[in-house]
């Protein structure tokens, strides 16, 4: 089964079209027929709603978006304004998602939280479990694996210290217990109860954070701890530190004023999962309190002089590890210590700059309330009618949503590498994840945002000379498969992002990842490009001698190589590069290459140990140079097999999943792959298994087309049983109510699968299911003349206990719908459609002419 589909095609194409009950008559006795319809319509004006509705209909067709204007159909869901009470940071903040919970804006730059003591685990700073806490600081990452992420400069706070001596409080080893369950995290707001007493609330502007710790007001405080302490004089003392929380910083200085009790300093740090090294500065300033001393410490001794720590010639030198500055108060007069922090990757006169410009007032209630207001702007695009919905789904919907948003953060203005009037966003962690969901789910929800990403990775070309796959603090981050920024500038492109987007230079380099191997492929490019152009697959035993990377992996890079072959064939040929689209058209075929027809399903199951298998037969395996096959257990690097074996040192041939997860990954030729593996009632059988027996792994992001790619073989309804499986058992409210890293993509799944579609990144491709939402409204991206459009999703006879989760029929704009997928067109110009759900699967989506696309290489154009 083979489908021929253009580039362009869409259901819409019909929409200017004459209606077909107009077709075939005679011109003139059209006018008669509009001239006695227009009088009827005057003579019932009261029925307007009804005839509005019914011209529409007769005179245009159903296929053009409707006149959904700015009051659109109306929902009951929450107003905007009410959103927010639907985000729990705190989701995902154990059990390894790494969920940042703190206060931060849309990709803020500033991100501040209570940093825990949670080794393996406090990659985010955060993590909801009975490790002390050992700072609040600035900057963070969400969801990343791996070593913690920045965690810069953090501040703690003594409520005052043994007999009054500042020299006795703890500096370098510093830690406290936090109060159970007194955490609490909301959109733009982070507040913690600790056991000495102090209560620490934070917010955040783009560059800027902003605590209050409070204080009880007692003359003596009680910390409580184990051992127990005798209480200490309150006499607050504020630990200002250089460490990040990988403990990387190499060099730095820190300066106190005493007269003003300004702080400022510099550190250079290594990235968590990257190369090279970046320079960050801040700048604090204190209010609420009289200072009484100041001075600066190294590991635990704190001392009045000197004031200035460096680590370079002039001042005291400074090694490795814990050291900084401090600064003791008289009690506060309204037993509350303000702590302003500007942050900058360029100087500290950059980094005071930007505090003084953002919190001139150390406004705490103005600064939660605009952080507040950025959010429920953000998030206000999508209104859902909750009616009958159960509060913990509304909270996995929004909380997933506003964790897309949290990373790529938006470092415009802080570049220190270049001058270019380009906006500058880092933190990619990883493109390799995010490109599969989150940076669709912008292009719909924030097509502002994704615009200004996809600009700054061509800048980041321009400059560097390759697209970056992971990148974060002006660094390079190790390659993980492809190059899969290619599929993030052609999925750009296919949806018609085209703000400010050079897509001269966009091609460049999408054509450089494609055919130049870079001297390090590890940390961008491709590599063994010889062995691919000429073989067509990376061969297990290469040898490459232009480049050096990681030479493992060679399944999971070959079948991704392809796709993102695939993407550059689409945008060649939309640019008009005839020859180019055949030729990277052609390598995206080359999936096939690592198809070992014979290769069985091995594993031990029986009692004495020998060796059955599965009645699957057909896996991507690896090849060696000579063209003969190796062997990869399908199930290693699986849950139920060597999970932990496939990681970025690993020497196998797939990477963070197994042969049985990348045999499926053919989502530019799904019609060839379903036929390879026996046909559609095969293909359905091995992907119910995949899901059923415990080798499919949600934890990372490759798993999540899987869910939806029944659709392909005809069978649309298991893709919604299976989004209902994982939907909330894996993923829900729970602070570990996601199955693995973040990585601002687990929240995007779960969004998707909650409205009712699914992307194919690369492709003008949505896979529809039914929403878990009686309604679903998104603002429609090209409005224009002063309107807001919607595009509209409605079940219209919901089911609020989930029994009625198959699509039975539908219809887009009034007119009968049988498609199983929609394109990027209903988001963008808006629409309705309308769906029949029931408690048994049927018929719908499940024609030939129904199916998603399927590009072959020999045909397509």
């Amino acid at each position: 089964m083979k489908q021929r589909i253009r580039l362009d095609a869409s259901p819409y194409r019909k929409a200017t079209r004459m209606p077909v009950q107009f077709r075939g008559i005679p011109r003139r006795r059209k006018v008669l027929v509009i001239a006695c319809f227009c009088v009827c319509l005057i003579l019932l004006l009261p029925r307007r709603e009804f005839l509005g509705k019914t011209l529409w209909f007769f005179l245009l067709g159903s296929d053009v978006a409707g006149p959904y204007d700015a009051s659109g159909p109306t929902g009951s869901g929450p107003p905007a304004a009410d959103i927010l009470k639907f985000i729990d940071p705190l989701i995902g903040t154990t059990n390894g998602g790494h969920v940042f919970p703190g206060a931060s804006l849309p990709y803020g730059m500033a991100k501040a939280v209570a940093d825990t003591h949670s080794p393996a685990e406090n990659a985010a700073g955060y993590v909801s479990d009975d490790g002390n806490i050992i700072g609040f600081s600035h900057m963070h990452d969400s969801g990343t694996g791996g070593q913690p992420s920045m965690g810069n400069f953090p501040l703690f706070v003594h409520p005052g210290c043994p007999e009054d001596d500042f020299a006795k409080c703890e500096y370098a080893f510093r830690t406290v217990k936090r109060v159970p369950g007194s955490a609490i995290a909301s959109a733009g707001y982070f507040s913690l109860n600790l056991t000495n007493s102090v209560r620490a609330e934070m917010t955040v502007t783009q560059h800027t954070a902003l605590y209050r710790f409070s204080f009880p007001g007692t003359d003596t405080v009680k910390i409580v701890q184990d051992p127990p302490m005798a209480d200490v004089p309150y006499s607050p003392v504020v630990v200002v530190d250089l460490i990040d929380l990988m403990n990387s910083r190499r060099a730095g200085g820190i300066q106190v004023y005493p007269e003003t009790g300004r702080v400022v300093g510099e550190g250079q740090y290594s990235p968590s999962f990257g190369s090279g090294h970046y320079q960050a500065f801040f700048c604090a300033d204190f209010k609420g309190a009289k200072l009484r001393k100041t001075g600066t410490f190294l590991t635990d001794t704190a001392k009045e002089e000197p004031k200035f720590l460096n680590s370079g010639d002039a001042g005291t030198y400074i090694p490795s590890g814990s050291a900084g500055a401090w600064l003791q108060f008289e009690k506060p007069e309204a037993n509350a210590i303000y702590a302003r922090v500007g942050l900058s990757f360029i100087s500290v006169d950059k980094a005071c700059e930007n505090a003084e410009d953002e919190i001139p007032d150390f406004g705490f209630e103005r600064v939660e309330a605009e952080a507040r207001q950025a959010w429920t702007e953000k998030l206000s695009v999508i209104d859902i009618d909750a009616a009958d919905v159960s509060e913990e789904l509304q909270t996995t919907f929004w909380s997933g949503l506003y964790r897309t948003m949290l990373s790529p953060q938006n470092y415009t203005g802080e570049n220190p590498l270049w001058n270019s009037t380009e906006p500058y966003f880092d933190s990619f962690y990883c493109i390799w994840d995010s490109f599969r969901a989150q940076h669709p789910l912008l292009t719909i929800v924030d097509p502002v945002a994704q615009t200004q990403m996809v600009r700054a990775l061509i800048d980041i070309y321009r400059h560097e000379g390759k697209l970056p796959d992971c990148r974060m603090h002006f660094c390079k981050g190790f390659t993980q498969g492809g190059s899969n920024a290619d599929i993030v500038i052609a999925d750009a492109f296919v949806k018609k992002l085209t703000a400010g987007i050079d897509w001269d230079t966009a091609y460049q380099a999408v054509v450089s990842d494609a055919e130049v191997e870079p001297a390090n492929w590890g940390l961008e490019g491709r590599g063994n490009l010889v062995s691919w152009h000429s073989l067509g697959f990376i061969p297990w035993n290469d040898v490459d001698n232009n480049g050096t990377g990681p030479s493992s992996r060679t399944i999971s890079r070959g079948v991704e190589y392809a796709y993102d072959d695939f993407c550059i064939s689409s945008l060649a040929s939309a640019l008009g590069h005839t020859d180019d689209a055949a030729k990277y058209s052609s390598r995206g075929g080359n999936w096939v290459n690592y198809w070992n027809p014979a290769q069985k399903d091995l594993y031990r199951e029986t009692p004495d140990g020998s060796v059955v298998s599965t009645a699957f037969t057909g896996f991507m395996q690896p090849r060696e140079a000579n063209g003969s096959f190796r062997y990869q257990n399908t199930r290693t690097c699986s849950p139920i097999r060597n999970q932990h074996s496939c990681y970025y040192d690993t020497g196998l041939d797939t990477y963070e999943g197994s042969p049985w997860l990348y045999s499926f990954f053919v989502p530019q030729n799904m019609a060839a792959l379903i036929s390879l593996m026996g046909g559609a009632q095969r293909f359905v059988d091995r992907l119910t298994y995949f899901h059923e027996s415990g080798i499919a792994y949600m934890g990372n992001e490759q798993a999540f087309l899987s869910v939806f790619q029944f659709h392909y073989a005809a069978r649309p309804a298991l893709s919604s049983y299976w989004a209902h499986r994982y939907i909330p058992a894996q993923f829900n409210a729970s602070v570990n109510g996601i199955p693995g890293n973040d990585d601002c993509a687990m929240g995007a799944f779960s969004a998707f699968a909650l409205m009712g579609f699914f992307p194919v990144a690369g492709q003008d491709v949505y896979l529809l299911t039914p929403p878990f939402f009686p309604q679903v409204r998104i603002k429609a991206t090209a409005t224009g003349k002063g309107k807001t459009k919607w595009a509209v999703i409605r079940v219209r006879n919901f089911d609020p206990e989930n029994k009625r989760i198959y699509i039975k029929s539908a219809t887009l704009n009034g007119r009968r719908y049988t498609r199983n997928w929609i394109t990027h067109e209903f988001f963008l110009k808006g629409g309705l459609l309308e769906l029949e759900v029931a408690e048994t699967e049927g018929s719908w989506g499940t024609g030939e002419a129904d199916l998603p696309p399927s590009y072959d290489p020999a045909t397509w154009k």
